[in-house]
């Protein structure tokens, strides 16, 4: 049961105790009876309004980019630790929120069994550690990078988050249980995320009763959103999307058609990633769409592949509010631009 429904409980005890006792033959005095008057009338003007407002509380969700564990990255953490890639300023922010979700580029396995494609990565799976204790929650594995290491490297990550204290999602033991959708909160209503991963994975064949990245259509997600409105009637629906092209600053028409039929379908927010820049921030009809959030962890150099942000919902019981939060890569390290208020 929850603190503030406790605290309701409680609340509601007490007038019942305070009543009985003003009406109890045992209460002689009329001071005792006054002063607990007195209590009743101040819980219901200023505690339960309390209670009210603590259950009405907004929801906060960071959104962060693509985080890589290898390459340049790798180099960083063994010359100069796994904790240079966290600063405090982007602590403070992230620690504040209720729940933080980052796009994990990479498996995060002992597992070495590569695919054959151009790029292939793979991470520590101690280094996951890190990401929770600077505030990650949940891990997005519905990209193009978790298959780099095979099935078995996959579920291997799968399992190496639940085991960092952080929920994987986006992938998973088959297709049906990659793609469901993860709720992440059931106040101040009930709020779910969707992942996709929007592009052909290199040699990695698609088999629908094996482990695999969440690879739903556009069609498919909006049937999915569809079905969540209706089951869950006022429900908050985000989609997280890995698509675009990479190394651009404008997403495409295609693209753009896209994230406004999901829209249109009852989305409430995208916040999308792939293209290792920060794009075009739009708001189709009040919903607010983030086509690529840009790299948290990375080690690409150029100005474009340097600058991303954090995107921050934060969520009523009839509104989504987004704000972002700008930063630049300094040594595969995200810098706040300006700190945190």
């Amino acid at each position: 049961m929850g603190v503030d429904r406790i605290n309701k409980i409680d609340a509601f005890r007490r007038i019942k105790d305070c009543c009985a006792a003003a009406s109890a033959p045992k209460c002689k005095s009329k001071y005792t009876i006054h002063f607990s008057l007195f209590t009743i009338h101040f819980l219901f003007l200023f505690a339960l309004p309390a209670f009210s407002q603590q259950e009405e509380k907004e929801l906060a969700v960071a959104f962060t980019g693509d985080i890589l564990l290898d390459r340049g990255v790798r180099l960083q953490i063994e010359e100069r630790g796994i904790e240079s890639l966290f600063s405090s300023g982007m602590d403070s922010l992230l620690q504040s929120m209720d729940y933080v979700v980052g796009n994990l580029e990479c498996p995060a396995t002992k597992v070495k069994s590569p695919v054959f494609k151009r790029f292939v990565f793979r991470g520590e799976p101690e280094w996951l550690d890190a990401l929770h204790r600077h505030g990650f929650t949940h891990l997005n594995l519905a990209n193009n990078h978790t298959v780099d290491q095979g099935r078995r490297g996959l579920m291997s990550t799968v399992a190496n988050v639940r085991k960092a204290g952080m929920t994987p999602f986006g992938a998973d033991s088959t297709l049906a249980a990659a793609t469901q959708p993860v709720l992440l909160s059931n106040t101040p209503r009930k709020v779910f995320l969707l992942s996709s991963v929007q592009m052909p994975l290199e040699h990695f064949p698609f088999l629908t009763d094996r482990p695999m990245p969440s690879v739903l259509s556009v069609d498919s997600l909006i049937s999915r959103i569809r079905n969540l409105k209706s089951e869950h009637p006022g429900c908050c629906v985000i989609v997280s999307l890995h698509w675009g092209r990479e190394h651009t600053l404008q997403p495409t028409l295609n693209q753009r058609h896209d994230a406004h039929r999901l829209a249109a379908a009852g989305a409430d927010a995208l916040v999308c990633h792939h293209p290792h820049t920060l794009q075009t921030v739009e708001h189709y009809h009040g919903v607010p769409i983030y086509y690529s959030i840009g790299n948290y962890i990375f080690d690409l150099t150029s100005d474009i592949n340097r600058r991303g942000a954090v995107v921050i919902l934060r969520i009523g019981r009839d509104s989504v509010d987004a704000t972002s939060f700008p930063y630049t890569l300094q040594r595969c390290t995200p810098i706040l631009d300006s700190p945190v208020r």
